[in-house]
C-alpha cells in the first residue's frame, strides 16, 4: 500500500507546527484530518490548501484532552476519510509559573492537553493500526523535556511524559509493524515564541549553535520522513529539531 492511501490525523493543526505538518503530509500524498479545538477559521484554511494540492482533507473540531471527544473524532475521521494510519499528536498549551506558585488547575490543564491527549488519541488510532499491521505515531514533545525549564514544571513534565509513553507504544506495538517516535522542537518561530519579549528571544538564540530560530517547516520535514515508508526501521526514538540547542 503506497503513501497515497494513508490517512493522517494531525491534532492542533490550525496553526504553527501542526499546520506545517498537515501541509507536508498532504504534499506527500496523504489524506489529512485537520484537528482543531478553537482555531476553526485557521483549520479551514489548512484544509483548503491541502485540497488545492489535489489531496483530500477535512477539518474536525475536538477537544483532544477529553476521552469521549477523541472517540467521536476518530469515528468522524473514519467516516469521512477512512481509518487513521498516521497519527501526529501535536496539540499543546502552556500555563507557565514558578513551581511554588503554580495553581492546581494550571498543572492539570497542561497535563491533560499535552500528555493525556497523546494517550487518548494513540489508544484510538492503535485499534485501527493493529488490525492493519501498519502504523506511524509521531508525538511532538519539546527540548525542555530533555533539560527542564524554569517556570514550566507542568509543561516539562507533560513533554517528558510523552517520551516515556512513546517508548512504551514502540515496544508494545512494534511486532504489529507500528512505529512510534518523538520529535522535540527547540526555539521555533510560532505565535507562541513571537509573543516573547525581545530580551528573552535573544537569550534563547544565544543557546542555539546555528544562530537562528527554527521554522515550523524544519519540524514538518522530519515528521514527514518519520511518517513515510522509508522510516520503517526507526522507532522509539526522540529526535530534537533545535539547531543543536540541546546537544550533550
Amino acid at each position: 500500500m503506497g503513501e497515497t492511501c494513508r490517512v493522517a490525523l494531525v491534532t492542533g493543526a490550525g496553526k504553527g507546527i501542526g499546520r506545517a505538518v498537515a501541509l507536508e503530509l498532504g504534499r506527500r500524498g496523504m489524506a489529512v484530518a485537520v484537528n482543531y479545538n478553537r482555531s476553526e477559521k485557521e483549520a479551514w484554511k489548512v484544509t483548503e490548501e491541502i485540497n488545492s494540492l489535489g489531496r483530500r482533507a477535512f477539518s474536525f473540531q475536538a477537544d483532544v484532552s477529553d476521552a469521549a471527544s477523541v472517540k467521536d473524532l476518530f469515528a468522524a475521521v473514519n467516516e469521512k476519510l477512512g481509518p487513521v494510519s498516521v497519527l501526529i499528536n501535536n496539540s499543546g498549551i502552556t500555563r507557565d509559573g514558578l513551581l511554588l506558585r503554580m495553581k492546581d488547575d494550571d498543572w492539570r490543564s497542561v497535563l491533560d492537553v499535552n500528555l493525556s491527549s497523546v494517550f487518548y488519541c494513540s489508544r484510538e488510532a492503535l485499534r485501527f493500526m493493529a488490525k492493519a499491521r501498519w502504523g506511524r505515531i509521531i508525538n511532538v514533545s519539546s527540548v525542555v523535556a530533555l533539560c527542564g525549564n524554569v517556570g514550566q514544571a507542568n509543561y516539562t513534565a507533560a513533554k517528558a511524559g510523552i517520551i516515556g509513553l512513546t517508548k512504551t507504544i514502540a515496544r508494545e506495538f512494534g511486532p504489529r509493524g507500528i512505529t512510534a517516535n518523538v520529535v522535540a522542537p527547540g526555539f521555533i518561530e510560532t505565535d507562541m515564541t513571537n509573543a516573547l519579549k525581545e530580551e528573552v528571544r535573544q537569550n534563547l538564540l544565544r543557546q542555539v549553535p546555528l544562530g537562528r530560530p527554527g521554522t515550523p517547516a524544519d519540524v514538518a520535514s522530519l515528521v514527514g520522513f518519520l511518517a513515510s515508508e522509508e522510516a520503517g526501521y526507526v522507532s522509539g526514538q526522540t529526535i530534537a529539531v533545535d539547531g543543536g540547542m540541546s546537544m550533550q
